[in-house]
């Protein structure tokens, strides 16, 4: 159970916002995100630090720490906001899937070439009528001697037009099985032929991007299958609730940003003679928003800290996804009431929060969907 940071995992936390702070800083996650720009020199600098690594094992030149500083490191790198840290936190999580379910050969292939930032991964899952039920999607995969021939749709896959990515892909390998059953995850590089993607124009995701993906006859090689044959579920099943844990700690990172940008300009901005943190009611805003932030991060390294235990966590995960969305989008837009007219423009950045913590509460799964599966666990 999380109750608080070992001397170790502090000194983790510092190391990587003082990188945020030094290394990266506001004004340059604020220009990529307002001029839809993928974050590559960010990117660049964490594969540096050698941090695309950490959770892969050392054999293939990876540092194999733990979920509980994997989630300290995304949270860090959160802090000016979720959408540039996604470019690392999506790569990093994909590539899990290799470690867990891919062969030797995929593994050799792959996971020194991630860490070195040669390649990177993102998932590809959602279809234009596959979302929330992801059970149902229909891009189809045809195994036809040595490659399957990949025909459809994917929609809203983040991160996949950028360069030297493979995208994990789900798809349907055989329409016969119940939905669940037929699905298999292929590594889909993104400058395949007869692949063409779209990027989309979005409320948040600005720099990292999602995309719309077009798969016309795409040959994809058969030892591109990431795990067995119509096994799929299992891994994007369990890819979600790697994902989930990693968003939360992304959104609870930028909502304390939120909460210290609102409790400095309350410190700083005057009204009426003094400034207007002194009034009460600014103030029981600022204590709800930090209070709501604490529960949130209480939430979220109680479910790393349990994964990391190897106890099925399923409800645990759902909760800190929901509250921490929740929070983030809860506390950016307190934090522009706060701030008023300026909080709406670009460059006091909470108008990109407020973005950004909608896009949390639909993206990875749904509050709705995060609720139906917290009451499943219940036995709702």
């Amino acid at each position: 159970m999380y109750c608080g940071f070992t001397e170790e995992q502090e000194m983790w936390r510092k190391t990587v916002n003082d990188f945020m702070d030094k290394e990266v800083g506001r004004e340059y996650c604020r220009k990529v995100y307002q001029e839809r720009q993928y974050p590559y020199e960010f990117y660049d600098k964490v594969v540096k630090q050698g941090w695309l690594g950490l959770m892969i094992p050392e054999k293939y030149g990876g540092v194999e720490s733990d979920v509980v500083m994997y989630t300290i490191m995304n949270e860090a790198l959160a802090k000016f906001g979720v959408d540039i840290a996604t470019s690392v936190s999506v790569s990093a999580f994909s590539a899990m899937n290799i470690v867990h379910h891919g062969t030797e050969e995929q593994k050799d292939r792959y996971l020194s070439r991630v860490v070195k930032g040669e390649i990177r991964f993102s998932i590809s899952i959602t279809e234009p009528n596959a979302g929330s039920d992801a059970a149902s999607l229909a891009t189809s995969a045809r195994l036809d001697g040595d490659h399957f021939i990949v025909n459809g749709q994917k929609v809203f896959a983040s991160a996949a037009h950028a360069k030297n990515n493979i995208m994990c892909m789900g798809v349907r390998t055989d329409t016969s099985l119940p939905k669940h059953k037929g699905i298999s995850v292929l590594l889909v590089p993104n400058d395949l032929p007869g692949l063409e993607m779209r990027r989309l124009d979005t409320l948040a995701r600005r720099a990292t991007g999602t995309n719309e993906v077009f798969l016309d006859n795409v040959m994809v090689p058969k030892e591109n299958l990431l795990g067995e044959l119509n096994g799929g579920w299992k891994i994007l099943t369990g890819h979600l609730e790697i994902e989930r844990t990693a968003v939360a700690g992304m959104n609870v990172g930028n909502a304390q940003t939120a909460v210290d940008d609102a409790i400095r300009y309350a410190k700083e901005r005057e009204q009426f003679g003094r400034p207007i943190g002194q009034f009460q009611v600014i103030k029981h805003m600022l204590a709800q928003m930090q209070l709501e932030v604490d529960a949130a991060r209480l939430l979220t390294y109680r479910a790393a800290a349990i994964t990391d235990m190897g106890i099925p966590c399923r409800k645990e995960v759902s909760m800190a996804k929901l509250f921490a969305s929740e929070t983030l989008f809860k506390v950016a837009t307190q934090g522009m009431q706060i701030m008023g007219g300026y909080g709406t423009m670009p460059e006091y950045d909470m108008e990109r929060y407020f973005r950004e913590g909608k896009q949390a509460t639909i993206g990875g799964g749904t509050s709705q969907i995060q609720r139906g599966i917290i009451a499943r666990e219940l036995g709702l």
